[in-house]
C-alpha cells in the first residue's frame, strides 16, 4: 500500500505480553488499550463500535455547530448484534444518539446532520460492509 494514495491513516498494534490485551497507538501518539475479553479495555468489537459511534457523533456535532444549533451534551447509545457462527460479524447495529440543548424547531436540522452523516461523511460507516442493517436514530435530551 502506497502512502501517496488518498489519506492514509497508521496506526500500531502491540500485545501487552498478558492474556489477551494489546495495546494500540495512534501517529499522533495517543493510545487505546484492546482486550479479548474486555477487562483492561473495550474489546476489539467494541471498539468498533465505538468507532462507529465516535465518527458519526462527531459528523453531527460539526453539522449542528455550523448550523447554529445549541449543543451542550451528545451521547450515542449503541448496540451490535452479531452473528452466532464465525466470523461473528455485526449483522445489525443500532445507534441512539441524544443531544441536549436544541429547541424543538432545531429537529429538522438533527435529522438533516444525522442523514449527511451517515450517507456523506462517516467513513468508519461507509468502510464496513454495505449488507450491515443500521437503524439510527437522533433525539433532544
Amino acid at each position: 500500500m502506497s502512502s501517496s494514495e488518498g489519506d492514509a491513516k497508521r496506526v500500531r498494534l502491540a500485545w501487552t505480553g498478558e492474556g489477551l490485551s494489546f495495546e494500540g497507538s495512534a501517529s499522533a501518539g495517543t493510545s487505546i488499550r484492546l482486550d479479548g475479553h474486555a477487562e483492561a479495555g473495550p474489546s476489539p468489537t467494541e471498539a468498533l463500535l465505538l468507532s462507529l459511534a465516535g465518527c458519526m457523533a462527531i459528523d453531527i456535532l460539526h453539522i449542528l455547530t455550523r448550523s447554529r444549533v445549541p449543543v451542550t451534551e451528545l451521547t450515542a447509545d449503541v448496540e451490535g448484534i452479531r452473528a452466532e457462527k464465525p466470523p461473528r460479524r455485526f449483522q445489525d447495529i443500532e445507534i441512539v444518539f441524544t443531544v441536549t440543548g436544541p429547541a424543538e424547531e432545531h429537529e429538522p436540522r438533527m435529522e438533516r446532520a444525522l442523514a449527511l452523516s451517515e450517507s456523506t461523511y462517516c467513513s468508519v460507516l461507509h468502510s464496513l460492509r454495505s449488507d450491515i442493517r443500521f437503524d439510527l436514530s437522533i433525539r433532544r435530551g
